[in-house]
């Protein structure tokens, strides 16, 4: 018995710390936990896609309403929203480079240029939020602008505000995942043989900004 826990501790100790005993090898846990995010990533575009789909119906059945309802947008913050998230994406990847070349300094500065630009993004829709709160562009019965209105505009800003709030949580959710490997990559937990956890927060977070690629257009572009 004694012998048994020997050789347990002794094999426990020829490991690196992030290896799990589950696993075959590294490569295994390594391939197993991408495998595992990309089946997450497909159930947030299944999610997305039926947004994207109602959408598509409700635009179809009143084409004014939506036409009416984009003119309410600030076309100019939707596109500094969609340079900064553009923009953070080229740095999350940068820091899963410098992750991958054990860079520890690149990964800090690029992950932290990363959470900036989520804040900023989240601040610019607080100020969108606001405007449209102030003005009564809201869903449903809660709409109270008056001015030109257009039957069935309230169903506009009801997917507006549902579709950008989602999108919203996700940055949220984003920022905690960035800031969690961040305080990892401070402690130097990330070199070229382990940089699993950045690169798949990479993932998650590559697919935040192709989602507001895809909202920017729809919601501030409507044709």
């Amino acid at each position: 018995m004694a012998q048994a826990v020997d050789d347990l501790k002794h094999k426990h100790e020829e490991h690196p710390w992030f290896f799990h005993h589950h696993f075959t090898d590294v490569e295994q846990q390594f391939d197993t936990a991408k495998l595992g995010m990309w089946t997450f990533l497909a159930t947030e575009i299944l999610m997305f896609g039926g947004l994207f789909v109602g959408y598509a119906i409700m635009f179809s059945m009143h084409p004014e309403a939506f036409h009416a309802g984009h003119h309410h947008l600030n076309v100019s913050l939707g596109v500094v929203n969609t340079a900064v998230l553009i923009f953070s994406s080229l740095t999350m990847a940068l820091a899963v480079r410098s992750a991958q070349v054990s860079n520890r300094r690149g990964i800090v500065i690029n992950l932290l240029i990363t959470i900036a630009c989520a804040c900023i993004f989240l601040i610019v829709k607080y100020f969108e939020y606001s405007h449209k709160w102030h003005e009564g562009l809201l869903p449903g019965k809660f709409y109270t602008f008056s001015e030109g209105y257009v039957p069935h505009i309230e169903t506009y800003f009801g997917l507006y505000f549902m579709m950008t709030g989602l999108h919203g949580i996700h940055v949220t959710v984003g920022i905690g995942l960035l800031a969690w490997i961040f305080v990892n990559a401070l402690k130097g937990k990330y070199n070229s043989a382990y940089y699993t956890q950045v690169e798949l927060v990479g993932l998650y977070w590559h697919l935040v900004d192709l989602i507001w690629i895809y909202l920017f257009p729809l919601l501030y572009l409507v044709s």
